[in-house]
């Protein structure tokens, strides 16, 4: 039995297929259009559905649509107002002229939001684009809208390492509910209580990014990491902003931003130390209405285990205090813990449900389930752009004597990462061992000069170089660096002392690991600076094009692609243009 599962509702549009309880493929729809979060600012295009996504799952598994049983859509209209189970109509009025005026948390927009998602189904069977249509012939697959925090749900636990645990979803907004609480067992989930709009940590962290100059629905990790350099100067008036209330329930006042702490920061203006300071009140509010939604939810459920999803769940600095603080004794957080991730979540629980299935099959230990290219075609590509390249004979060894020469290298290995964050398939790499290193990667990737880059170590070492660090792979906690090896990694080094850390272990991707074993044979170093693999307003890149405009339009010393290394010093003369000596 094959189930797709679609997220298009809001942002970070995405698609994944699962047979049979295990997960074939998933990818978000900006790696192919380049649109990055796949969508323009709001009002969202909810009739924009991931179609190339769902062509490389299809692909993946070598078939076409009319062979997929079931599918998933991770938004359920039939809870918007106006719109009730079994309803064969829309009764809101479908012209934005027509909706009378909104609540200050909803659109005049969303009666056509409305009709876009309840029409998704005819949209799928005709709207694909003509290159893609050939595999987009339609049966009768059944359709099931899932609701969008059951979808978050699903992809936190159903994917993790626990077979039963409490699970926390934090995000801006799904239909109705903002926050939910719920526990698993098994492939069963059982909502026990949420927060509803208007009522939501997530828009008023996206309000205060908005204020703050950035991107209100996508540049909320900048205000995590503005925050280190702040003070908690505006800690009570944020506390006046969010009101705890009974069984795990909290409810959010208008913040009127402006009003509280003067005129907001202009894209592009200077970045002040008052900016710095409500990022940081900001944060540390956040973290503790958190703390204790978590122990609310501990003391219902009595687990051991929580797992978590949602935007607000890509918080690492937030994620890594909750996991030193307790109560839980372990957390899971969902790598593509955003929008996302709801495609994972909505094509595991439909596919659990359909075949009434209690024991999981699936269990996430890595990310990379989208594209991968081949060594024939990587070179086929590289022959036809009629680009100087050279074979490898060691990927591993030769590409960690460049890294310890302080050179940057872009990294394109294996499938691609599913979810926001580069883990080696799609990686710009680099030593961490100058402290210098850190503002040469911002300047390459044109990012503000606050923004930290992150580790990857490898995993039997982790706890040596980073307090209390064990595995995490998918970059989504934050540790302390060791005191007495902080000193030999200053280009990971926050400004508080921490590092948000991915540990790898061979069995994840074994010439990644292989890499950064041959670098700490070098360096005594067993940690390499890992960013993503794009540039400023630029999705990750997917495709071998990609990796090469990538490359030529960026600062970058080296690309090393499958097995061929392209640099552009002139190390190597004209008789390698084309290939190596044997062609």
């Amino acid at each position: 039995m094959y189930t797709l599962g679609i997220n298009a509702a809001f942002h970070d549009s995405a698609a994944c297929l699962v047979q049979d309880g295990m997960v074939i493929a998933a990818a978000e729809e900006e790696r192919f259009t380049r649109v990055k979060h796949a969508k323009r600012p709001v009002p969202f295009s909810a009739y924009e559905l991931p179609f190339h996504a769902i062509d490389y799952c299809l692909r993946a598994a070598g078939i076409e649509l009319r062979h997929v049983n079931h599918i998933g859509y991770s938004f359920d209209p039939d809870q918007l107002p106006g719109r009730h189970r079994g309803e064969a109509t829309i009764t809101l009025p479908l012209e934005p002229s027509a909706h009378p005026a909104p609540a200050e948390w909803d659109s005049p927009w969303d009666p056509l939001f409305l009709s876009y998602i309840v029409n998704a189904p005819r949209q799928l069977a005709a709207g694909a684009p003509h290159h893609l249509r050939a595999r987009f012939r339609m049966a009768a697959p059944a359709w099931h809208f899932v609701d969008h925090h059951l979808a978050h749900e699903a992809s936190a636990f159903l994917p993790s390492p626990f077979a039963s645990a409490a699970i926390l979803t934090l995000d801006g907004r799904g239909e109705r509910a903002t926050t939910t609480y719920a526990q698993g067992e098994g492939t069963h989930i059982e909502r026990l209580g949420q927060v509803d709009m208007p009522h939501s940590l997530g828009l008023l962290y996206e309000q205060v990014t908005d204020y703050l100059g950035f991107l209100h629905s996508s540049d909320e990790y900048k205000v995590m990491a503005l925050a280190s350099f702040g003070r908690p100067r505006h800690v009570e008036e944020f506390r006046a902003l969010v009101q705890m209330g009974d069984h795990g329930g909290y409810t959010t006042q208008a913040p009127r931003l402006e009003e509280r702490f003067g005129p907001r920061r202009a894209r592009g203006a200077p970045v002040t130390q008052r900016h710095k300071d409500i990022a940081c009140s900001l944060q540390a509010v956040l973290e503790e209405t958190v703390f204790a939604l978590a122990d609310w939810l501990h003391a219902t459920t009595r687990a051991v285990h929580l797992c978590m999803a949602g935007g607000v769940a890509l918080n690492c600095v937030l994620n890594g205090k909750l996991r030193r603080r307790g109560p839980f004794r372990e957390i899971w957080v969902q790598p593509a813990a955003g929008d996302a991730g709801t495609a994972l979540g909505a094509a595991l629980w439909v596919d659990a449900t359909m075949r009434d299935d209690a024991h999981r099959r699936y269990a996430m230990h890595d990310t990379f389930l989208g594209p991968e290219y081949g060594e024939r075609e990587i070179e086929a590509f590289l022959r036809r752009a009629q680009l100087p390249y050279r074979r490898l004979d060691d990927i591993a060894q030769q590409t960690a004597e460049l890294l310890a020469q302080d050179r940057i290298i872009g990294w394109f290995q294996g499938r691609m990462e599913f979810g926001p964050r580069a883990l080696g398939a799609r990686s710009i790499l680099a030593s961490p061992l100058s402290a210098a290193m850190q503002a040469r990667l911002n300047e390459l990737k044109d990012r503000e000069d606050f923004r930290p880059v992150a580790p990857v170590v490898l995993e039997e070492e982790a706890r040596h170089w980073f307090v209390g660090c064990g595995s995490s792979p998918f970059m989504l906690f934050v540790y302390q660096v060791a005191p007495d090896k902080a000193p030999r990694i200053p280009a990971v080094l926050h400004v508080d002392g921490t590092a948000r850390v991915q540990t790898i272990d061979r069995a994840q991707h074994p010439l990644y690991y292989d890499l950064l074993k041959a670098f700490h044979a070098r360096t005594g170093v067993p940690v390499l600076v890992n960013t993503s693999f794009n540039t400023r307003g630029e999705p990750i890149v997917c495709t071998p094009r990609d990796a090469l405009e990538c490359f030529w339009t960026s600062p970058l010393d080296a690309l090393v692609i499958g097995p061929f290394m392209l640099e552009k010093e002139s190390r190597h003369d004209a008789a390698h243009l084309g290939g190596s000596a044997d062609p």
